[in-house]
């Protein structure tokens, strides 16, 4: 680990790293503590620590364990929103999309290719195609080319060559455009370590119980290390609120009545395998709620998404068995052969944070963000889209240092990538010779370039020193065991379920779920965290658990009844 005096910190975000950085946040007042540990606050961390300025960031769970590793794992600037006359999200997103593509995570986020089906003959192909010639026009509006190519119209015949499993009786053609695809809570994991990398200090599975106020004023927190039970306090001089749908739980604790609304709005998601029908590219369908988005996603396929309010718990959004439904019933109106229940995979729902509004539908409500000063010492942060984050996070960050004396500099992050995308495309032109000098297979390097950027050598170096880390895991080949040990290692990864859900998707993209890989997979953990026989079984069973609660939640009828199934399985809480 890098002394206190290097200008950056080590790449690592392990155990003994998290001891030390809840040493810190305990010993000083901080400039500024963020809370939560989604894309904002992951981002809003990053934008106040490389601004010279001394950052702790807290979550209660794991990072990126609500709406910011189950979203649709798209970086688009929002078809749609052009139909609402939002050309400012849009053009804002579309800067963002190029940034991330080119400069920030070029590891991470990649181009995507989707068709727009057309059902009628003139009057649509004019009206899309004019949308989606704005679309790329305001791509270019940021000062960097797109980084995706331009839209392109194709006829019926062109169309059933590159998606011979559509309908006949789908479409009259349609009009192909390219966005990009990121793995949301890789990039929020990444997101955090270079965080932490430029010296913030970086602790999760710590709650935020209250906030400590001197007369109106908020200047710190009262914190809960679910890890070990200990309670303590964290002085900052601002606290940025970033807690997506629980911004109104959070504002509650301070005690005033808050800024602003959040309201939930759940998207459920469904993952079937690649070869269920053949296509290219992915597709963009038009509901009667809003859309639907097939999405490629390696060796699979990501369908979504549903639109509705959700007033239930938080932490676990359930899927129904209509929400299923609803998705199959529309992907089936232009396929030839129908999917079934029997194809599903995998399924999540996430939680969209909206602002309320006066529409009673949660798909009119604003994707935009707002920034309040609720109380002094408090910026709050809320609504907003995951590809604007580091918007979100630069106007948040730039609320609290206004109340900081001196001067700050500006955001600089549209000029910082992440840890792993210096010198990507490099290792990516030479990833055979890398291959052969690691005795592993192109393929498998290619895969872990485009999960860990540069970083690789790291996770090479493990494989070098222990060979048996090269091999797949059980029932999800897709990843080997060097991964499992990385995540505890340098990632931040506290429990099984960290790395079955979110540094690996092995709970979703798995035909069973993670079941077969969770022993494996705590075994290799135990050899990192320091676990014993019992430990691992522990945190299998409560794995476990979580499978069978969220199988038995998608076979209820409502939201009410799947809630309350999801929910007999218990979070784990370690306390030593």
């Amino acid at each position: 680990m890098a002394s206190h005096n290097s200008v950056t910190r080590s790449t690592k975000m392990g155990p003994e790293e998290r001891v030390s950085a809840l040493a810190k946040l305990r010993e000083k007042e901080l400039d500024i503590l963020v809370v939560g540990g989604g894309i904002v606050g992951a981002g809003a961390a990053l934008d106040a620590v490389t601004r010279g300025l001394s950052v702790g960031i807290l979550e209660a769970r794991d990072w990126a364990s609500g709406t910011s590793s189950r979203s649709s794992k798209l970086v688009h600037g929002g078809i749609r929103y052009l139909e609402q006359l939002d050309f400012r999200l849009v053009r804002e997103a579309l800067t963002e999309r190029g940034l991330l593509l080119q400069r920030i995570a070029p590891h991470l986020v990649k181009p995507v290719r989707f068709l727009y089906p057309l059902k009628k003959r003139f009057t649509e192909r004019f009206y899309i195609g004019a949308g989606m010639l704005l679309y790329d026009i305001f791509s270019y509006t940021g000062g960097r080319p797109p980084g995706v190519p331009h839209h392109r119209h194709l006829s019926k015949s062109q169309v059933q060559k590159l998606m011979p499993s559509l309908a006949n009786d789908a479409l009259i053609g349609g009009i192909t455009y390219y966005d990009a695809q990121v793995d949301d809570a890789r990039y929020v994991s990444s997101l955090v370590r270079t965080a932490s990398f430029y010296g913030a200090h970086a602790a999760s599975r710590v709650r935020v119980e209250g906030f400590i106020k001197v007369g109106e004023r908020v200047v710190g927190v009262r914190a809960h290390d679910l890890q070990t039970d200990e309670h303590f306090e964290v002085r900052a001089k601002q606290v940025v609120n970033a807690t997506g749908v629980w911004t109104d739980d959070t504002q509650r604790m301070v005690g005033e009545r808050g800024t602003f609304k959040v309201r939930a709005s759940k998207g459920v998601h469904l993952v079937v395998p690649r070869d269920r029908f053949q296509s290219a590219m992915g597709l963009l369908l038009r509901t009667e709620k809003s859309v639907l988005f097939v999405i490629p996603w390696g060796r699979h396929w990501l369908i979504g998404t549903t639109d509705t309010d959700w007033y239930l718990d938080k932490a676990h959004p359930a899927a129904t068995a209509a929400d299923i439904d609803y998705i199959l019933e529309h992907i089936n109106e232009v396929l030839t052969v129908p999917l079934t229940r029997e194809d599903v995979e995998g399924v999540y729902a996430g939680l969209r944070p909206l602002l309320a509004g006066e529409s009673d539908q949660t798909s009119k409500l604003s994707r935009e963000h707002l920034v309040g000063h609720s109380v002094p010492g408090l910026v709050v942060i809320a609504g907003g889209k995951w590809t604007t984050y580091r918007i979100m996070a630069k106007d948040a960050v730039d609320a609290a240092v206004s109340a900081l004396d001196g001067r700050i500099p500006a955001s600089a992050t549209q000029d910082i990538p992440l840890l792993g995308a210096e010198g990507y495309q490099a290792a990516w032109n030479k990833r055979g010779k890398i291959a052969k000098a690691f005795g592993v297979h192109t393929v498998r390097v290619e895969h872990l370039l485009n999960r860990y950027g540069t970083l690789t050598d790291e996770l090479l170096d493990l494989i070098r020193a222990n060979p048996a880390l090269a091999e797949p895991l059980p029932g999800a080949d897709d990843y080997i065991g060097a991964e499992v040990v990385y995540a505890a290692s340098h990632e931040g990864a506290l429990h099984l379920e960290d790395v079955l859900a979110r540094r690996t998707r092995i709970s979703i993209e798995a035909w069973d779920r993670g079941v077969s890989a969770a022993p494996v997979a705590a075994a290799l953990m135990a050899g990192v965290l320091g676990w014993d026989q019992e430990r691992i079984d522990r945190e299998v069973g409560f794995y476990l658990t979580r499978v069978a609660a969220e199988r038995a939640s998608q076979e209820e009828p409502n939201d009410e009844s799947a809630d309350r199934v999801r929910l007999e399985a218990p979070d784990i809480v370690v306390t030593n």
